[in-house]
């Protein structure tokens, strides 16, 4: 029988750009809208669609091999699993996340201190539960549903800890952000056993080797260009590189072909710029991962 491990992919606002992030790393998984068990172009993985709210629990119990999740779930659940890299999808987010404390602009809460006594309203209860007891200031935490923002206008508790990233939604609801509780972002995460097979661990690690690569891509593009012989060492020290740019002559010519990798906010300046200089027949073309050995 052939070895597979059993991957987790966030079901959700982040199962779009995760299949999307594997794609871009080799992977081309499908998803049917009649099961949660996608199919993915590789043998040795077996998919699952699991909520990132649950997917520590699954990983940590053996059910899955890794998956993907927020920090804070897997804190929310305190569970036992390695954490094996960070994934910012930049097409979603760059920036981490953040669990915050907030009330209404006019509430006579303006500090952590001042939920002495008070009710609070969260998805993330364990964990807030935990943060106030090692502030020894009780507080009563009720577990929301949604809508959490609502609860603290209409009176129905005095604070919420929720999930932003600019706090923009929370001050269009008219509360005021008083403290920050948690930064968060995507981790990849394995099952500790899983972790200390060999063959599991060789596998996780080429899922996050090119994971990070095609998160190293997603703002990047290559650029590829023929300049003259005479202004080659003024095209090139115009030319941001990760290490150097790719200088070759081209055939029975005096040109060469210079060819770079740059961030895709540069080229729309840089562009004009290199024509001005003299280079000539520039390409610009996307890029699927960039790996780096570190």
């Amino acid at each position: 029988m052939k070895k597979k491990i059993k991957l987790g992919i966030p079901k959700g606002s982040l199962e779009k750009s995760t299949i999307e992030l594997f794609k871009n790393a080799g992977w081309r998984i499908s998803v049917s809208s009649r099961n949660y068990y996608p199919s993915i172009d590789d043998d040795e993985i077996s998919c699952s669609l699991i909520r990132a709210q649950e997917m520590a629990r699954y990983v940590e119990s053996g059910v899955l091999d890794v998956g993907l999740t927020g920090l804070d779930w897997v804190l929310e659940n305190k569970s036992e699993v390695e954490l094996i890299t960070d994934l910012i999808y930049s097409k979603v987010s760059t920036q981490k996340a953040k669990w915050v404390l907030a009330v209404p602009e006019d509430s006579n809460i303006h500090s952590i201190e001042d939920c002495s006594g008070k009710t609070i309203s969260t998805e993330l209860v364990n964990f807030t539960k935990r943060y106030f007891k090692e502030k020894n200031i009780p507080v009563k935490v009720e577990f929301s549903w949604g809508a959490t923002e609502a609860k603290v206008v209409e009176g129905l508790v005095d604070a919420i800890v929720e999930v932003t990233e600019t706090g923009s939604t929370i001050k269009a609801h008219g509360l005021k952000i008083i403290h920050t509780l948690l930064e968060t972002n995507t981790k990849l995460i394995a099952n500790r056993k899983s972790y200390k097979e060999p063959w599991k661990k060789k596998k996780i690690e080429q899922i996050s080797l090119l994971l990070k690569g095609a998160l190293s891509a997603d703002t990047l593009v290559g650029l590829k260009m023929n300049v003259p012989k005479n202004i080659i060492q003024s095209i090139v020290k115009i030319l941001p590189s990760i290490t150097a740019p790719t200088v070759s002559e081209l055939y029975n010519a005096n040109w060469f072909s210079v060819e770079t990798v740059i961030n895709e906010k540069l080229v729309r300046e840089l562009i004009p710029v290199l024509i001005d200089e003299g280079a000539d027949g520039i390409i610009e073309y996307p890029l699927n991962k960039v790996v780096n050995k570190g």
